[in-house]
């Protein structure tokens, strides 16, 4: 349904943000990786038809959404990273007002505004200024306003960012719901609010994609290269670091490494962490 077809972004003095990079998205949920200043946010903005690529095509159901935007943006929910609020509306008044600038009418979107307000659970603050929200509430409103259109296309950028553990479960359950039949883009640096809800994960970094797979194929491409050994605490392991855990007896460290880095190393099972530092770091 939308495709990212050799995008490069290159802004005005600066280096490439992203840098020939494809993705090809349908229905499901596909987990964005990787550090700050990756390039994530920007080819989101592309993706969103906030931001033009420099090089490069964006096709929605076979249209060009760059020269044509407009029915990408009539199916999509978009939540980025920076999301501006007026703080002397509520939440009510700033979600119904969004939903009449999305073309909802004023009734359906009453009991939409409320739907949303339970999901996110505010409906107790949503009389409440959004300028006295937390920064973890006002990223909740944020996500309400992205489902208001039940959009087909929902692309969400660091959406987790002041979300308590509790809250991050719940809305990565919401996630997995809804890529059940609809394209969902998520962008983090975080590998756990990936690791349970993506079908599919990129790995970004620089610009340029690095991986693009299932999660368990992404797992593969680590399977024996993962090790632990305790070491004394003043130690200096010249091997990439996943994991540093303070043990009686010294620290235990985990490595990415092809053949046993330190005397005593035991090889171990990866994990998704291991496979995304690996990805980035290759």
């Amino acid at each position: 349904m939308l495709e990212l077809l050799d995008i490069t972004k290159v802004y005005r003095g600066s280096k490439r943000a992203v840098d020939g990079l494809t993705l090809r998205l349908g229905p499901g949920l596909l987990g964005l990786l990787g550090p700050n200043g990756a390039g994530k946010s920007s080819l989101l903005r592309i993706a969103a038809t906030v931001t033009r690529p420099t090089s490069g095509q964006v096709r929605f159901e076979g249209a060009d959404a760059v020269a044509r935007p407009g029915g990408l943006r009539r199916a999509l929910g978009y939540l980025p990273q920076d999301f501006g609020i007026y703080p002397n509306l509520n939440a009510r008044e700033f979600l119904g007002y969004l939903a009449a600038v999305k073309g909802l009418s004023a009734r359906s979107a009453r009991t939409r505004i409320d739907e949303l307000l339970e999901l996110v659970n505010l409906t107790h603050a949503a009389k409440r200024p959004l300028g006295g929200y937390s920064g973890g509430m006002l990223r909740r409103v944020g996500i309400a306003q992205t489902l208001l259109a039940d959009p087909r296309v929902v692309i969400v950028d660091e959406p987790t960012a002041g979300l308590d553990p509790e809250e991050r479960v719940r809305f990565r359950n919401l996630l997995s719901d809804l890529a059940a039949d609809r394209v969902v883009l998520l962008s983090t640096h975080i590998v756990a609010d990936v690791e349970s809800v993506a079908g599919r994960i990129a790995v970004v970094k620089d610009g340029r994609l690095r991986f693009a797979g299932t999660p368990d194929e992404l797992l593969r491409t680590v399977d024996g290269h993962v090790w632990e050994a305790v070491v004394p605490p003043e130690t200096e392991v010249r091997f990439l670091t996943t994991r540093r855990i303070r043990v009686p007896g010294g620290i235990r460290v985990r490595m990415l490494a092809t053949a046993p880095p330190l005397p005593g190393a035991v090889a171990v099972a990866p994990d998704l962490e291991d496979a995304y530092l690996a990805a980035v770091h290759r």
